[in-house]
């Protein structure tokens, strides 16, 4: 049996005449750029994040650098986030000329530690950058209460999160601004690139507008240095297409989690570390991600009889050859180096089948009880 990582086939195959319709739409209104469908995507994820202001933008990483630049971080200021993520998180806070510093994670849930943020800050922090990793949300209150102790803004990486909770919170409601990714991948995904940031703050919102497009206000005065960041209308139709689904796949994600949960448990009791939802959290399972020992073996043991896994992230970003001018070292971050040793993610999507779902776990047995 083949068992991919992602199959988008079903799910277009579902789409496919609604999703036709639109793109004609599209394409007979000759308009492409910041047209009706992308205030209607703004004004939808907006709601749906129970936020006032949504700002389309080119993608995930531009979501991040522009809210950074929206709450003036810039250079001199550092902002405090995880190594344990994508390389986008820490490389906006580097383009924004500003310097990462990064704190540890809890080992539970892989995102940050808020316990160890408060010996982080410095004079010069100005930000802390959580990320709602695997599609569940950090602990908020306590990286809320220091924000408000310290004055300091949050930027929430929700790129894996859209339609996570926290104690009956959306993801955008406890932070300054949260930023979403629309990559093909995503759990709303576009066919392309895309991101958004969202905001109850009227006037980070406005800067957010201005800066991706050259800093111009009006058009052609430019009173900042802004980017060309813009989420297509293209891409916006077609993501107005999939939103109202997204509730459904999240559940179907839940789903398939928990059969992962139970075949594993079942069959291979603690010899694999299975994701936890934490109480008081939804979690949307933009990757179902074990922890097991012998990681790199099962991974080639398992594409060798036909199922596709992902390490998400082999080199946290405090080790990366990037950012060595940070003076970090190995050692400095033991969890997230533990982490990156030993977690794999699982084939994850909607219409993924339990027969599949069954294979994956019985070739996971097979190589353990070699």
């Amino acid at each position: 049996m083949k068992v991919p990582m992602l199959d988008l086939s079903e799910q277009y195959q579902r789409l496919r005449t609604e999703m036709l319709t639109v793109l004609d739409e599209v394409m007979s209104s000759s308009r492409f750029i910041l047209g009706d469908h992308v205030k209607k995507l703004e004004n939808d994820v907006a709601a749906y994040s129970n936020v006032k202001h949504g700002i389309g933008c080119g993608n995930g990483s531009d979501a991040i650098h522009i809210a950074l630049q929206a709450i003036g971080v810039g250079p001199g200021d550092e902002v405090i986030t995880t190594p344990f993520t994508f390389f986008a998180t820490g490389g906006a806070i580097v383009r924004a000329g500003a310097k990462p510093v990064f704190v540890d994670i809890d080992p539970v849930t892989f995102n940050i530690d808020p316990a160890k943020i408060e010996e982080a800050i410095t004079e010069k922090t100005k930000a802390i950058l959580p990320v709602h990793l695997y599609g569940q949300m950090a602990d908020m209150d306590p990286i809320v209460e220091i924000a408000n102790k310290r004055g300091l803004f949050i930027i929430e990486d929700a790129a894996q999160a859209i339609g996570a909770k926290y104690k009956g919170k959306n993801v955008g409601e406890l932070g300054t601004a949260a930023t979403y990714s629309f990559f093909p991948t995503k759990n709303l995904g576009a066919y392309g690139d895309g991101g958004m940031i969202v905001t109850n703050d009227e006037e980070i919102a406005e800067k957010c507008r201005v800066i991706r497009v050259h800093g111009s206000k009006p058009k052609y005065y430019h009173h900042v240095l802004g980017y060309n960041s813009r989420l297509d209308e293209m891409q916006a139709a077609i993501l107005n297409v999939k939103f109202p689904h997204l509730n459904e796949w999240s559940e179907l994600r839940r789903e398939r989690a928990a059969t992962y949960t139970h075949l594993l448990k079942e069959m291979l009791g603690d010899v694999v570390v299975t994701p936890v939802e934490v109480d008081g959290h939804y979690h949307v399972f933009h990757q179902y991600t074990i922890r097991v020992p012998k990681r790199d073996e099962l991974q080639a043991f398992l594409k060798e009889n036909g199922v596709s896994t992902m390490v998400y992230y082999p080199l946290p970003l405090h080790l990366q050859p990037v950012f060595q001018e940070l003076g970090y070292k190995e050692g400095d971050l033991p969890e997230a180096e533990k982490a990156a040793k030993e977690a794999v993610s699982l084939p994850m999507f909607p219409e993924l089948k339990v027969e599949q779902q069954q294979y994956v776990v019985e070739k996971i047995v097979e190589f353990y009880k070699k």
